[in-house]
C-alpha cells in the first residue's frame, strides 16, 4: 500500500509539501498539485481520512440524531437531510436514541470524537449547550431545548388552526385532539393551542388527549385509540398530531363500525407517505420537509464557512385534502 511518502518520491517533493496539497493549507503551484495529483492516481493512493480530520480539526460529516429511524415522519426526514447534506458535500451519519437519555448522550460524545462538522438533533432533551463549549455547531428540527441553539420548526399552531377550521367547515361538532407525549414540552405542543382557540372561538365542543410515552416508544397506538374512541362515542372530527395515529385511527374506527368519512372525519399532520397510502388516503396538515432539511444543513454549512445565517426558522404549514374529510 503506497505512503505519503511514496507520492512524495515520485512527484519529485517532500512529504511536508503533499500534506499540504491533501489538506489545502498554504499556497503550492498549480504544477506541483498536478505532479502530486497524478502521482496519488498512479500509486492508487488515498489520504487517511481520519488523519485529515485531525489536520482540519473537523470531518465533511453531518451527524444526526433522531427517537426513532421506523417512524415515518423521520424516515421522510431523515432521507431529506441526507439530500441537503449531499448537495453541500456533506456525509452523513445517522443515529437512533429511542429515546434513551443515556444513548443521546453517547451519541453526542461519540460525534464530538468523530469531529463532525455539525449536529443536527431531532430529539427532545438533548443538552446541546453541553456541546457549545467545544465549538460543534448544533441545529435543532421540530425540537427547542437549548434557547440559543439554532432550531427549526414548521408553524405548529397554524397547523391546529387549520385542522380545526376545516373540520368545523366541514359539519362537525364535537371535535378531538389526539395530541403529543405526556409530559413532554416540545414545539408540536403548539398544534393543540391552535386547535383549541379555534374550536372555542366557533364555539365547538372540543377534547384533547395526550398519550404515554410508552406508546410513543412502541409506536402502536391501537389500543390507545380504541380505549379513546370508547371513551369519546359521540365525536364526529379527529385531529391526529401525526399521519402515524391518523392511520391506525382508521383502522380501530373500522373495527369498531366508524365510517370515515361519513360519521367521522379525520385529519393528520405531516404530510409523509403514510398518509396517501392509508385507506381511505388520509386529509394531513403538510410541515415542508424538503425545505426544513435544507435549512438545517445550510446553517451548518454557514457556520463552518463564517458566513451569517439565521437561527430561527418557522416554515408555512399547509392543508392537503384527501377523503377522510
Amino acid at each position: 500500500m503506497a505512503t505519503i511518502k511514496d507520492v512524495a518520491a515520485l512527484a519529485g517533493v517532500t512529504p511536508t509539501t503533499v500534506s499540504r496539497c491533501i489538506n489545502n493549507r498554504g499556497y503550492i503551484k498549480d504544477e506541483t498539485k498536478q505532479k502530486i495529483q497524478k502521482a496519488m492516481e498512479e500509486l492508487g493512493y488515498r489520504p487517511n481520512g481520519v488523519a485529515r480530520a485531525l489536520s482540519k480539526q473537523t470531518t465533511d460529516t453531518i451527524a444526526v440524531i433522531v427517537p426513532h429511524i421506523t417512524h415515518p415522519y423521520f424516515a421522510t426526514l431523515i432521507s431529506k437531510l441526507e439530500q441537503s447534506a449531499n448537495s453541500h458535500g456533506f456525509k452523513m451519519f445517522l443515529m437512533s436514541s429511542r429515546e434513551d437519555d443515556a444513548r443521546k448522550e453517547s451519541y453526542l460524545k461519540m460525534s464530538l470524537d468523530s469531529r463532525v462538522s455539525g449536529i443536527i438533533v431531532c430529539s427532545e432533551e438533548i443538552e446541546s449547550e453541553n456541546l457549545q463549549k467545544y465549538g460543534t455547531p448544533v441545529v435543532e428540527i421540530e425540537t427547542h431545548a437549548n434557547p440559543d441553539t439554532p432550531h427549526i420548526i414548521c408553524d405548529n399552531k397554524e397547523g391546529g388552526r387549520l385542522a380545526a377550521k376545516a373540520l368545523i367547515d366541514a359539519g362537525c361538532r364535537n371535535l378531538l385532539h389526539i395530541g403529543g407525549i405526556e409530559d413532554a414540552h416540545v414545539p408540536a405542543d403548539d398544534r393543540a393551542l391552535g386547535f383549541r382557540e379555534t374550536c372555542e372561538a366557533s364555539n365547538v365542543k372540543h377534547s384533547e388527549v395526550s398519550y404515554p410515552s410508552r406508546v410513543y416508544s412502541s409506536l402502536d397506538y391501537m389500543k390507545y385509540i380504541e380505549e379513546i374512541l370508547s371513551k369519546f362515542p359521540d365525536i364526529d372530527g379527529i385531529f391526529a398530531s401525526s399521519d402515524l395515529i391518523a392511520a391506525q385511527v382508521c383502522q380501530v374506527a373500522r373495527r369498531m363500525g366508524r365510517i370515515i368519512p361519513g360519521d367521522l372525519k379525520l385529519i393528520g399532520f405531516d404530510g409523509v407517505y403514510i398518509s396517501e397510502m392509508a385507506t381511505p388516503s388520509i386529509t394531513t396538515i403538510r410541515q415542508p420537509l424538503s425545505e426544513m432539511a435544507e435549512a438545517a444543513v445550510s446553517i451548518i454549512d454557514a457556520i463552518q464557512n463564517n458566513r451569517p445565517y439565521e437561527s430561527e426558522h418557522i416554515f408555512p404549514v399547509e392543508l392537503i385534502r384527501r377523503e377522510t374529510l
